[in-house]
């Protein structure tokens, strides 16, 4: 079996490549620049955390018309990175190329790194939208393409825990695209950075 891992450099896909890693799943770990403001701090901590922790090389897809054409809190500073944080279909979008490189690569899955569902924002964080994403994937593809969340029992005060054990030091989860945490988006919130 292979699964491709959908990585950005932050703890969650970080973790979940490596657990994938000790599982001694075969994984082709790919990132996608979908036009955040923070892609280019994200890709380094991606490309260095990897390396540090012997995973393979994410391949990195470049889709950042998306977010210069579907404005964001993620993807421009004229919009606040907490208020207009939701970008509608970004996981989907994920899911998708994820599912693309997996046609590609031969893999029979994706992984994507969501956490408990009691604590999702948005609502293509759930496992019903995985489960629907997967029907449709499976249909484009005309074959079976599982979308896993191998983190979903989860929550984040347990994956600091986890990562921590694990030796997992190098990574990137602002989205102000800043080189220290603002405080203020929706993962330094998770993170307690404020």
């Amino acid at each position: 079996m292979a699964i491709v891992t959908l990585v950005s450099g932050g703890l969650d896909s970080t973790l979940m490549a490596l657990l994938t890693a000790e599982s001694r799943i075969e994984q082709f770990p790919l990132f996608i620049n979908y036009g955040q403001i923070f892609c280019k701090r994200e890709y380094s901590a991606c490309i260095n955390s990897f390396k540090t922790l012997h995973l393979p090389r994410p391949r990195r897809m470049n889709l950042g018309g998306f977010g210069q054409t579907i404005p964001s809190g993620l993807t421009t500073m004229k919009k606040d990175v907490l208020a207009d944080a939701f970008l509608p279909n970004r996981n989907l979008l994920f899911l998708v190329c994820g599912g693309a490189y997996a046609q590609a690569t031969g893999a029979s899955a994706v992984a994507i790194g969501f956490l408990n569902e009691v604590d999702h924002l948005f609502p293509d964080q759930t496992q019903d939208f995985l489960s629907s994403t997967q029907v449709v994937l499976s249909k484009s593809y005309g074959r079976e393409i599982k979308i896993v969340a191998p983190l979903m029992s989860f929550n984040k005060a347990e994956i600091v825990a986890l990562a921590s054990g694990k030796g997992i030091k190098r990574w990137y989860s602002c989205h102000s695209g800043r080189k220290n945490p603002c405080g203020r988006c929706i993962a330094c919130r998770q993170y307690k950075f404020s």
